[in-house]
């Protein structure tokens, strides 16, 4: 079991920059979050933590927010124990239902089965439950397919449900891929699945791209997605409150994108785009 610390961030106002703090934390290691009226309890890996990676997060430098926090090391914990005691099934558009193994399933939902480990993605947070929404509009069957960032994979194997071919998942975190290998495993999908980022993309092409991450990284690395997808291809972006989308659609045209549609749930938003 690894030390924890536990970050105790209190936040001004607290909506809607509870939740981006969660998202941009978790590209620093955190793992585990609870929501405080005044803010959020967040944890971290002792030896995993860098206070001045922390502090460069775009949050911390935005004069429309103000952060301010303290810090304790917590005694030693099996959060993998405490998670799953925690974790509820997802339902999206009464179509999908997002289980573990100890939930009860349902037949007349379609399902994708995940072992609920410290991995952003489990479909609760709502950029996660966004992009599922608009996959089941897609058209998968035998399209070559990429994951950004794919955490648990739980988009990559909806993918492979709906019908793709050769699927490709990437994530920065060693747990992450070890917690998509068996969800893929769990879920009877074949996945192509290693640890890096938009730097490790080679020349092979893609149909469709999948990215659910921070802005910051979508903006640096849609350029590369792009470079990556095959002409009418079609890049899925969440990770994003509507405040972002201006500054995330002005990338995407320079490169040749065309918006084929936006959903939004609660500040967050998805965009679909094709390529021209």
């Amino acid at each position: 079991m690894q030390n924890y610390l536990e970050f105790n961030f209190k936040i001004n106002p607290v909506q809607p920059w509870s939740e981006i703090l969660m998202a941009e934390l978790i590209e620093v290691g955190f793992d585990s979050f609870t929501e405080e009226h005044y803010g959020i309890l967040a944890y971290v890996q002792k030896d995993a933590f860098n206070e001045d990676e922390m502090k460069s997060l775009y949050i911390f430098n935005n004069p429309d927010v103000e952060i301010t926090y303290d810090f304790k090391e917590m005694p030693n914990i099996n959060w993998n124990e405490e998670w799953e005691k925690n974790f509820d099934p997802i339902y999206v558009a009464d179509k999908v239902l997002i289980r573990a193994e100890f939930h009860a399933p349902n037949a007349d939902l379609h399902e994708i089965v995940i072992q609920p480990k410290m991995s952003f993605g489990t479909g609760h947070h709502p950029t996660t439950h966004l992009m599922i929404q608009q996959m089941l509009e897609m058209d998968f069957r035998d399209k070559s397919v990429l994951d950004m960032g794919c955490g648990t994979s739980v988009l990559a194997i909806f993918a492979k449900q709906k019908g793709a071919g050769r699927t490709v998942a990437i994530d920065i975190d060693e747990w992450s891929v070890e917690n998509s290998r068996e969800n893929a495993a769990r879920n009877g999908v074949e996945l192509d699945i290693s640890q890096g980022t938009a730097d490790n993309l080679g020349s092979e092409k893609f149909d469709i791209i999948l990215a659910n991450i921070n802005r910051n990284i979508l903006i640096s690395d849609i350029p590369v997605y792009v470079s990556v997808l095959n002409d009418g291809g079609q890049l899925l972006l969440s990770g994003l409150c509507f405040f972002d989308v201006d500054d995330i659609l002005e990338v995407c045209y320079e490169e040749g994108l065309t918006l084929k549609n936006r959903q939004q749930r609660e500040e967050w938003m998805s965009l679909l785009l094709e390529k021209n």
